[in-house]
């Protein structure tokens, strides 16, 4: 061969090929509420923070995914992911059968984590504020700790807002056991508690820790067990559709390999000052 043919040789194969390109990393629109701290929530800037967004860009990175997330009403928020406005929700949405039955969802990157709340001079009989209880797994020590939370409980006033996991928890739980009381807004039903009309409420940890760091919710405490599973759904998990089955993938490995590596329960300290992640 004559080598002085050689560049041009060369140049020939470079212009048929072309350059490498860079492949620019898949960009997935996040939908958020905005108006459900700590789990999520507006800047004055007008910037979606919260554990959700924290997560959630953890997550795409970890994918090797850009992640946009932008803000949409509560009752609007799953017909945008249905009809293509947005790639995923998160929102602190809960996985549950309903749900399921229209979009499709990540495993849970967070739990839900729901407790009852007493007034200290109630006085009720001590219990291990560390404990969980599973209603998905109920083994010998949860089925224990239930009944030792129904006997402390005997003859109490639970207030729960109406429509909710935390309802059906009461009244399948300890129905018979308590008096239930039903609100329509958590703000009622923590006014009740202050004023002792009630003697306990129960609700999701985020619902509470507000309520908890204020004047009034200072003579407040968490009364038992982490209760979790069973009514109130594995977790709080991805909204995706349900035939994106290489995103969800994407996002369900992700989500494990920050779990190992204890991302997540870094970003659940940071924003509930508890793991609400870890089993």
């Amino acid at each position: 061969m004559n080598i002085f043919r050689l560049p041009l040789i060369l140049l020939s194969i470079f212009a048929i090929v072309g350059p490498a390109v860079a492949v620019e990393p898949r960009l997935i629109k996040i939908a958020t509420e905005g108006a459900f701290p700590p789990w999520n929530a507006v800047d004055p800037s007008g910037n979606a923070i919260g554990f959700d967004v924290d997560a959630g860009k953890a997550i795409c990175e970890r994918a090797k995914l850009r992640c946009e997330f932008v803000t949409q009403a509560w009752d609007g928020i799953i017909p945008a992911l249905t009809v293509g406005k947005v790639d995923a929700i998160m929102a602190g949405m809960s996985i549950t059968d309903k749900r399921k039955a229209v979009i499709g969802f990540s495993e849970p990157y967070a739990l839900t984590s729901n407790y009852f709340v007493v007034a200290k001079a109630l006085k009720l009989p001590e219990m291990d504020g560390t404990a969980r209880l599973s209603l998905s797994s109920m083994g010998v020590k949860d089925s224990q700790s239930l009944k030792v939370l129904e006997a402390n409980l005997q003859g109490k006033i639970i207030g729960v807002q109406g429509s909710t996991n935390a309802e059906a928890f009461v009244r399948d739980y300890l129905g018979e056991a308590v008096d239930v009381r039903t609100y329509d807004k958590q703000d009622s039903l923590n006014l009740d508690l202050i004023a002792g009309r009630i003697d306990a409420g129960l609700a999701d940890y985020s619902v509470w820790k507000s309520f908890l760091e204020t004047k009034e919710g200072d003579a407040m405490t968490l009364y038992g067990p982490q209760i979790s599973g069973g009514v109130f759904g594995p977790g709080v998990g991805i909204g995706l559709r349900k035939q994106d089955k290489e995103l969800t993938g994407q996002l369900n490995a992700a989500i494990k390999s920050l779990k190992v590596d204890g991302t997540l329960k870094a970003l659940s300290l940071k924003w509930f000052g508890a793991d609400l992640v870890s089993e």
